[in-house]
């Protein structure tokens, strides 16, 4: 506070004396203390369960094929712009590509202080309207793709579950990775046969590895599969992501016939989509912990 009433008192003497460039400075003073004081507001919602965490950020493709599968993969590069722009580390653990372009699945880990906490609010269907680039009569279509983000519990919590009651698959790799990934079996799927969930992973070259990532990411999956049942919420983001489709987007991209990004859920909007897509998703992120 003693702070803020010293660059008061030194904007109203430059004021009276049309100083611009102490005038200039204590604006920029301002807008400093301002965006602090914007963390500290965010920190104190950051109290949750698991907030703390970092995160599996998976993606999946609607039906539409290439078109959705080029916007998944939008998608994609949007939230990595954003990790780029928060300095936070992630490494893309598992892709399916489409046929001709985008993705059809992707899983992500990422790295960083409250990663759990800032983005959990990003789960649910997301909607793109636009001219499709892959339709020659140029005609607007609507894509959807679901986002699911969940928390990279800590090794130390017990999670158990029966040998019997999981799948375990190998295959060839399809993503990216060079010759010495896609010559052997070497990616991994487990299915947990009672809950249906599904973990893959193919960005190592030795099939161990990849299996050791997997059981990972499923005791990950299994407890928050545990606290989805406990919390009525969280229950319904579950049921959310069953449906990737109409009436279940938490938030709409259109690029035609308008510029509007609309998040359903805060009731918010946003008129520069393009500035959205390249990671400037802040507004957003921030809404969703203020109205958790």
């Amino acid at each position: 506070m003693k702070e803020i009433s010293n660059i008061k008192d030194l904007y109203n003497l430059a004021n009276q004396e049309k100083d611009d460039e102490i005038i200039n400075d204590c604006s920029s003073k301002i807008d400093q203390i301002y965006d602090l004081l914007k963390k500290s507001e965010i920190s104190c919602f950051l109290s949750g369960e698991n907030d703390e965490l970092d995160i599996y950020l998976e993606i999946h493709a609607g039906a539409g094929g290439t078109e959705s599968q080029d916007w998944a993969d939008m998608l994609r590069r949007m939230y990595m712009k954003w990790f780029d722009k928060k300095k936070f580390k992630y490494q893309i653990i598992s892709e399916h590509r489409g046929e001709e372009a985008g993705i059809k699945s992707s899983t992500i880990k990422a790295n960083g202080n409250y990663l759990y906490g800032l983005m959990r609010g990003e789960s649910g269907v997301h909607r793109l309207v636009r001219i499709s680039p892959f339709d020659s009569g140029a005609r607007r279509h609507t894509s959807f793709a679901s986002v699911w983000v969940y928390p990279a519990i800590e090794e130390d919590i017990v999670i158990e579950f029966d040998e019997k009651d999981l799948r375990v698959d190998t295959y060839r790799s399809s993503g990216a990775g060079g010759q010495h990934v896609n010559t052997t079996d070497s990616a991994v799927r487990i299915t947990h046969l009672p809950t249906k969930i599904v973990v893959q992973c193919q960005n190592e070259r030795s099939q161990h590895k990849n299996k050791e990532t997997c059981f990972k990411m499923l005791r990950a999956r299994l407890y928050e599969h545990e606290l989805q049942v406990r919390e009525k919420e969280n229950q319904k983001n579950l049921n959310t992501k069953t449906d990737i489709g109409w009436g279940h987007q938490i938030r709409s991209y259109v690029l035609q016939p308008y510029q509007l990004v609309k998040d359903l859920k805060n009731k918010i909007e946003n008129s520069n989509p393009s500035s959205v897509l390249d990671g400037n998703i802040d507004q957003f992120i921030e809404e969703n912990i203020k109205n958790r």
